[in-house]
């Protein structure tokens, strides 16, 4: 996803619109403390660009953010249908946030489809903004308009704003040597021209962003900026739009620092490259590409330049082989994927596990199952990444709760998989890996010294004197064995599959052997250092709300609506999963009620209800879409008063 670099304190607006703006100052202004805005049309419309643009420049203001893109999984969907519909919401403000919101105050509808499928979440009041080129006859029939919204009356509780978006565009771009149906490819800049209007956007980064990639178009690249710019002045000129609106930065919501907008996936990919540097590691990635991981693999890609190796194979057991043999050979190693790419990797993720080399699985969650929903949001691969592989494999579960956060969690995995010798999972999901947010760039002195010892040479001493190489002889504290990099005089030895012998890694078939090493194996999982889990309880609350992942946003969102109510309740937000924080069975059984509010069928009340036996109650969604604050703060409410 495009970024911006930015600092939050600063208000930049000094384009040549800009202050065309302030010159002509003709119509109302009015300050709103936040904005949630809604692009929808089909899937060749530009709607992701579009909101992807706009929230670019939204970042480089200083606004606090957060996005929902919403698209089929069809490469092109069938245009002007209704699963054809691809959308992009974007919430902002001049205060922190923490979801890209539950209703639009805008929509920008390009076609007769995308107002049906998204007319349903709008407020009463909101505004529309259409595109009356595209509400033809055989258009509306095709979505099941019996008679025109835009002329029956069923849209009257609403701001209507009619545009002849394709009509204007088509335009404003005649003096350029465009087919009409190159002409009309431009009216999504169109209306981003006009939203930049309505909003008092930046527009200087977006003319930019289209000269780059349009370089080698030039005459497209001209066009596209025409149109933008057309759009801008539509708004300015014409009288339907009496007003516009400033959303000032959000200058208290951020610490001081340099800040840009970033997505969940590409907080990641710079997540694990930061601990390959910090761990003076080369980083190696073996990867299938599936939705809605592929952006890992094709933003690593990039990055040779910092010792990144990708590898993209034939099918996902060929990538996990691949990043299991370079972690054999003495790299950070890393494999990408989505829930049924862990179904096929499982039985390598077993062999990790027994013969404890460092590898992190990335699992971007999708609904299921089987192909299931692929560009749709779920959090339904958690009992699968605790559970599901045969025999006792237990495996550390990390998860990030927003897109920032998922570049801490890529060096938090890190940590463990390469301190334990163990593979890691990593759960993000769809959700967050396109959806973005501000991330404060660190500084290099802020990160996790990852730096590891390999073995250099022989570590025991036989009864004969003979000094020899253990590759399974555990250091007394993590329990994690030697790294060995293959090649190093004296430390050849065997691994595999099959049962190791304790300390000397030989094959063993000895059933006391194999009980001491499956409880080893267990025991070093158990003992890994992770950090008490936090609790948010202002007000000595009774009832708890206990989440991971990415309900972190909704479920705050809905506490703090609670709190304002006059509500007490307390929050809890688990990271690590596998193991649990040391102190989580003490906080549980510290409240009379726990909610879990999940993206799933209650996999994680199902854990700890089995492990601490509290009565822990489910609140599931497993609809394809992220939880709204309103929603919860009812749910949760009712949870209270029960």
């Amino acid at each position: 996803m495009t970024s911006q670099v930015s600092s939050p304190t600063e208000q930049t607006d000094g384009t040549v619109l800009g202050e065309q703006r302030k010159a002509a100052g003709a119509k109302d202004v009015r300050r709103l403390d936040r904005v949630i805005i809604r692009f929808a049309g089909d899937s060749g419309d530009g709607m992701q660009l579009t909101g992807d643009r706009f929230t670019s420049e939204t970042a480089s203001f200083g606004n606090d953010l957060s996005t929902l893109p919403n698209f089929p999984a069809e490469i092109r969907a069938p245009a002007g249908t209704l699963p054809g519909v691809s959308s992009f919401q974007l919430h902002f403000a001049d205060h922190d946030i923490l979801t890209p919101g539950d209703a639009p105050n805008v929509l920008v509808a390009m076609n007769p489809a995308a107002l049906k499928a998204n007319i349903g979440d709008l407020p009463r009041g909101a505004e529309i903004i259409v595109n009356t080129d595209e509400f033809t006859k055989r258009a509306m029939q095709k979505v099941g308009y019996v008679s025109s919204p835009l002329e029956d009356g069923s849209l009257d509780g609403y701001h209507l704003h009619p545009v002849p978006l394709t009509t204007l565009t088509v335009e404003a771009l005649k003096d350029f040597d465009l087919s009409r149906k190159e002409a009309e490819r431009s009216k999504n800049m169109f209306a981003l021209g006009l939203l930049s209007w309505m909003y008092h956007r930046p527009t200087e980064g977006t003319e930019k962003f289209l000269a780059s990639k349009f370089a080698k178009k030039p005459d497209i690249a001209a066009a596209n900026i025409a149109a933008f710019r057309a759009g801008w002045n539509f708004g300015e000129t014409t009288e339907d739009f009496a007003v516009s609106y400033e959303v000032a930065p959000a200058a208290k919501a951020f610490p001081p620092g340099v800040y840009r907008n970033i997505s969940g996936n590409l907080a990641l990919s710079y997540g694990l490259v930061a601990a390959s540097r910090q761990a003076d590691l080369p980083l190696f990635l073996g990867s299938y590409p599936i939705t809605p991981a592929s952006d890992i693999l094709h933003e690593l890609s990039r990055h040779k330049n910092f010792g990144v190796r990708t590898f993209q194979a034939e099918d996902e057991i060929a990538g996990i082989g691949a990043a299991l043999g370079a972690a054999f050979g003495g790299s950070l190693a890393v494999t990408t994927t989505s829930g049924p790419g862990v179904a096929l990797k499982s039985e390598t993720i077993g062999l990790a596990v027994s013969l404890e080399l460092p590898l992190l699985i990335v699992d971007i969650q999708r609904g299921g199952p089987s192909t299931g929903l692929p560009t749709k949001t779920e959090q339904a691969d958690l009992l699968q990444a605790m559970y599901g592989r045969n025999g006792e494999a237990p495996v550390p579960v990390v998860a990030p709760r927003t897109p920032a956060d998922c570049f801490d969690a890529a060096l938090e995995a890190a940590r463990i998989a390469l301190a334990y010798r163990t593979p890691v999972f990593l759960l993000s999901d769809g959700y967050l890996a396109n959806g973005s947010e501000p991330w404060r760039i660190p500084e290099v002195e802020e990160l996790p010294d990852l730096t590891v010892q390999f073995a250099q040479g022989p570590n025991h001493t036989l009864d004969d004197g003979a000094e020899v190489f253990w590759p399974y002889l555990r250091d007394p504290h993590t329990l994690a064995r030697p790294w060995a990099v293959p090649g190093t005089p004296g430390l050849e030895h065997r691994i595999g599959g099959i049962e190791k012998q304790d300390g000397t890694g030989n094959i063993s078939y000895d059933p006391a052997n194999h009980d001491f090493m499956v409880r080893t194996r267990q025991a070093k999982v158990d003992g890994i250092a992770v950090p008490d889990v936090e609790v948010d309880d202002p007000d000595g609350a009774r009832t708890l709300v206990l989440g991971w992942g990415s309900t972190y946003g909704p479920i705050t969102a809905a506490v703090r609506r609670l709190r304002a109510a006059g509500e007490s309740i307390a929050q809890a937000h688990l990271r690590h999963l596998n193991p649990f924080p040391k102190n989580l069975g003490a906080v549980l059984k510290g409240y009379d009620k726990v909610v879990v509010p999940e993206m799933n069928l209650g996999q994680l009340a199902t854990l700890v209800r089995a492990k601490y036996l509290v009565d822990a109650r489910s609140y599931n969604q497993v609809n394809g879409m992220p939880f709204k604050a309103e929603q919860l703060a009812a749910a949760l409410k009712e949870a209270i008063d029960d």
